[in-house]
């Protein structure tokens, strides 16, 4: 079975039929047809319209716009409407709302107002998710659940009593009692000691510094309570729908949320990404959370927010040039998405999101953007063979979210100049480029079936990868504390020193503005007083205070940096040849992604290139044979199917 009931590649988008006279629904979903969409969005922030007072139930539009769908052969993917309280709930009960650090309770007015410790929210989801399951369990036109929107888009952390109340509960179960968490967070520094938990607040706004290690905690209570939110509405759909997969869609790598976790707690992984039509590397930066989706469960996943052209949160919305919208739909099915759905169907006439574009523009049929939506259908619709194909990747990066967490503390570290997302970057980009699959990992899984395994940074890194057995490279500020944030007994790196075979004597951050040169390269952010303990120099600082010292080391299978360097590739390209690891060769610009046996080639330039294909095939793009050296047009694209 594929991701739901509905076979091969899923195409539509965020549906909103509230907004709209139901005289208009007819024609919706009559263009729909046309375009070949078969899954719509519906009811996400719709709570206000079905339950206008409490108790009370309006579902007859609801009811008519999923008959509709279904009569057209549209399946729904059925949001609960949990995603924002309506104005009675927040009216009667003010404290539903989230309160910030600095004690300011938010007003309602937007979307995801919500405190997600409060007892009365959680009380009101849950039976409104509940209502919904009993509705539609049988509903022909249900073929999937969505749960809220985008959690922690808007609100990650609450400061009020009750979530002070709730995160003590948190602490209670992940410490013997009020001694554990005092040597857990060093309360003896700045006089902090408790002597109950009932003393334990929030890291709200304060004098000075917070203990780093409360951050951390709340860090990962936050999480936690909402993860808590997905999963009381997940336990009402199971009971009443166990047949109908559940999912909700997270926000590509965000700091905020372990999705880790998350993935573990859904059916089906699904994501929003909206890259920067101005930025012409954004679809490196796409790629790599793509491929995080597609490694949070093994599996396919779904698209299941992007636009068709421009946003309308950026500081400057500029739209997507011809060819982009098709050329980001392709790129997303190559890292392993079942279908591409949008934000949203129609364009909105009010509201913040009303210069968002969408699949149906404000000028209707007659626009550019609903022609490529016509197109895209049709293209969507040769795909749809490639759904649920899946190629294993031979090289893995870790990502671990507690050291994410700990390494972007606002305050007390060596530098807040290193940020985990560009630190990814760094390795994935040149591994993108030569068309390597790359799999992101926690650093607890079994890393065995990778040749090489990257750690860019494990602030908080364990003894995980010293199990491993491949080839091992990890970046600098690693093993460098515990999983309290306390330093490491002998310093960095830790649990890795044996395995590494350096001790680091003393970080060296670096100004803005100055740099450290290597004889690989040069850093300008990071580098370090490194001491070798059996491993082998392979590269060393020039000039400086650092002069003459180990930059990069390596012993036995393991390679590590103590700097941050500007281009890795001296490196990756050693540890690549060390591994038997090969890529796709195509030209700057030109993105290669295996999918089962289909290769994706994407023009992500404004010119044409030429390619050479690796092995004779069909387009399932054109249907035509294909073979030896090819031109690809400026954002276009091949899918090439490999004749046996």
């Amino acid at each position: 079975m594929g991701l739901t009931r509905v076979p091969g590649l899923l195409f539509g988008g965020d549906y909103n039929p509230e907004q709209w006279p139901e005289e208009v629904w007819a024609e919706d979903v009559a263009l729909m047809v046309e375009a070949g969409v078969n899954m719509a969005t519906v009811a996400v922030f719709s709570w206000s319209r079905l339950e206008p007072r409490r108790g009370e139930y309006d579902f007859g539009w609801l009811d008519r716009v999923l008959d509709l769908l279904h009569a057209n052969g549209i399946a729904a993917d059925l949001a609960t409407a949990t995603a924002t309280p309506p104005p009675w709930l927040v009216r009667e009960h003010p404290e539903v709302m989230p309160v910030t650090a600095d004690g300011v309770r938010l007003e309602f007015g937007s979307r995801q107002g919500y405190c997600p410790s409060s007892p009365v929210f959680k009380e009101h989801v849950v039976r409104l998710a509940t209502t919904m399951a009993e509705r539609y369990k049988d509903h022909p036109a249900l073929a999937l659940w969505h749960i809220g929107n985008e959690y922690a888009d808007h609100t990650l952390e609450c400061f009020c009593p009750e979530s002070a109340a709730h995160f003590r509960r948190w602490l209670a179960r992940r410490y013997d009692g009020v001694e554990g968490l005092n040597a857990a967070w060093g309360t003896s520094c700045w006089g902090q000691h408790y002597t109950d938990l009932a003393q334990v607040e929030p890291p709200r706004t304060a004098p000075g510094p917070v203990n780093p290690a409360q951050v951390l905690d709340w860090r990962r209570f936050c999480s936690d309570a909402l993860l808590e939110l997905f999963e009381a509405e997940k336990a009402v759909l199971r009971a009443v729908t166990p047949g109908v997969k559940v999912t909700t869609n997270f926000m590509s790598i965000l700091h905020g949320l372990d999705y880790w976790k998350w993935a573990a707690a859904e059916d089906l992984v699904s994501d929003d990404a909206y890259p920067d039509p101005a930025d012409p590397a954004s679809h490196v930066a796409v790629a790599l959370s793509y491929d995080l989706m597609r490694s949070l469960k093994r599996q396919p996943w779904l698209l299941l927010e992007s636009a068709p052209s421009a946003v309308s949160w950026r500081e400057v919305n500029a739209p997507k040039p011809p060819g982009m919208m098709r050329l980001h739909s392709l790129q997303a099915l190559a890292h392993g998405s079942d279908g591409v759905m949008f934000f949203q169907w129609r364009q909105a006439k009010y509201g913040p999101e009303k210069f968002h574009s969408a699949l149906l523009p404000h000028g209707g049929t007659e626009t550019r953007v609903w022609k490529e939506t016509l197109a895209l259908g049709a293209d969507l619709g040769r795909l749809a063979e490639v759904a649920g194909a899946h190629s294993p990747a031979e090289v893995a990066l870790v990502l671990d979210w507690d050291s994410w967490w700990g390494l972007e503390a606002p305050e007390s570290m060596p530098s807040n100049r290193l940020k985990l997302k560009e630190l990814l970057l760094a390795w994935y980009a040149p591994l993108h480029a030569r068309g390597i699959a790359v799999d992101l990992a926690p650093p607890g899984r079994d890393l065995s079936e990778y040749k090489l395994v990257i750690a860019p940074n494990l602030y908080m890194a364990g003894p995980e990868l010293t199990a491993y057995e491949g080839e091992l490279v990890v970046g600098p500020f690693s093993g460098v504390v515990d999983e309290s944030d306390r330093v490491r007994d002998g310093g960095a790196p830790g649990p890795l020193r044996d395995l590494l075979g350096v001790s680091v004597e003393e970080w060296w951050p670096l100004p803005d503005g100055t740099a450290q040169e290597t004889s690989l390269g040069t850093a300008r952010t990071w580098a370090e007083w490194v001491r070798p303990e059996g491993a082998t120099p392979l590269a060393h600082y020039r000039g400086g205070d650092l002069d003459g010292l180990p930059a990069v080391t390596r012993k036995g299978r393991a390679t590590y940096l103590s700097c941050l360097l500007d281009d890795v590739t001296p490196v990756l390209d050693d540890v690549l040849t060390r591994a038997g690891v090969t890529g796709v060769e195509v030209p700057a610009g030109v993105e290669a992604v295996r999918r089962g046996g289909y290769l994706f080639l994407l023009n992500h330039t404004n010119e044409a290139v030429r390619v050479a294909l690796p092995y004779p095939g069909t387009d399932l793009l054109t249907q035509t044979g294909m073979h030896g050296e090819v031109e690809l047009a400026a954002r276009d694209a091949i899918v090439l199917k490999e004749i046996r």
